[in-house]
């Protein structure tokens, strides 16, 4: 439907429509649900995402549009370190696009019933609703996760499936995307959840800039372990950092995971072994990752020959192209340049 259209005299529009139309002409608004116990270590992530400006983006509008939101007027955050007090009630979610829920350590308590109520209005009314941490187990007792994947933090696993045993929960990723619902495994999975979801409202370049104002990993993928048991070795391991800074820069070419580890002077199992104990994750699936992103960026700068996006991305081709970024993103290459690009009718050279 088009946006902002001058015939609504002739032709009345849709409640739906009209919230449509408000929605794109205005920042997306961002409510966080803080309630007696809240990690404030969550509060902060949504806080530094969603609420604070963004100069490094060079744009006079922001992101978002952040609310702190509370079941009584002062909150007690986790171990009584900060009270918070002084901002809105629960009803001022409720006009929300998406509502953040973060973690709190007591999570056999049941969470309050105007606490539970508001998550649940909003998921009626079709806001995206969002856990970080041990969220989740607001989010099931609320009723979202039933029949759903979802993800907790990793050491309260067995709680949640005890208490939930009818959420399909994946213990073994940073964050799950089902969405209208997503969950984060823990605090630090926050900031990944949160950046996929700036990515996913902006485009690729928008986040990696986000991520390098915070010095912070441009991309985990969600389906990365979120605990990995290192033991410390006898002899400390190289960093894979120069071995993927050589890679980036030559992402277009014909790379496999026996390039990296010749380049490496190890063997493919010991690379492998390292992809696994520092990043969580294997070379192929990285290597992959990073040439999704690398496409993502060259549609958003304007290229729109596919067979171009997948010579340069290393991806190989169009085919290709649209397989892995329906894989990552959830949208083709041509509907990802109608929501991010930026058309300029200059094709992308390098």
């Amino acid at each position: 439907m088009p946006q902002g259209s001058s015939h609504r005299a002739a032709r009345p529009e849709s409640p739906g429509g009209r919230a449509a139309a408000e929605r794109a002409s205005r920042p997306h608004r961002v409510a966080v649900i803080v309630d007696e116990g809240t990690n404030p270590f969550e509060v902060g992530v949504a806080t530094e995402l969603f609420g604070l400006p963004r100069p490094e983006l060079r744009r006079p509008e922001p992101l978002y549009e952040l609310t702190l939101v509370t079941p009584t007027p002062g909150v007690r955050m986790n171990h009584g370190f900060f009270t918070l007090s002084g901002v809105p009630g629960l009803d001022a979610a409720d006009d929300a696009d998406t509502i953040v829920v973060p973690g709190r350590p007591d999570n056999v308590v049941p969470r309050r019933a105007v606490v539970l109520d508001a998550i649940r209005r909003g998921h009626a009314r079709g806001a995206r609703v969002v856990s970080f941490c041990t969220g989740s187990f607001a989010l099931a007792e609320a009723g979202l996760l039933d029949g759903r994947r979802a993800t907790t933090h990793w050491r309260w696993t067995d709680v949640f499936r005890d208490l939930h045993p009818n959420v399909l929960l994946d213990p073994d990723v940073l964050f799950v995307d089902e969405g209208d619902v997503l969950t984060a495994a823990g605090s630090a999975a926050a900031l990944d959840l949160g950046l996929h979801l700036v990515r996913r409202d902006h485009g690729a370049e928008t986040a990696n800039a986000v991520s390098r104002r915070l010095v912070f990993a441009a991309h985990r993928d969600g389906g990365q372990r979120q605990f990995v048991r290192q033991p410390l070795p006898d002899v400390p391991d190289a960093s894979l950092a120069p071995l993927l800074a050589w890679a980036q820069e030559r992402l277009g070419e014909p790379l496999t995971v026996g390039d990296l580890a010749a380049h490496a002077a190890v063997s493919p199992a010991t690379l492998h072994r390292r992809f696994r104990a520092q990043l969580g994750t294997t070379p192929l699936a990285w290597l992959t990752g990073q040439r999704v992103a690398l496409a993502c960026r060259l549609i958003e700068r304007g290229e729109v020959r596919l067979d171009v996006v997948a010579d340069l991305s290393g991806l190989g081709t169009a085919a290709n192209l649209r397989e892995r970024m329906r894989r990552a993103t959830g949208l083709s290459p041509s509907a990802y340049r109608r929501r991010f690009g930026t058309p300029t009718g200059e094709p992308v050279t390098a």
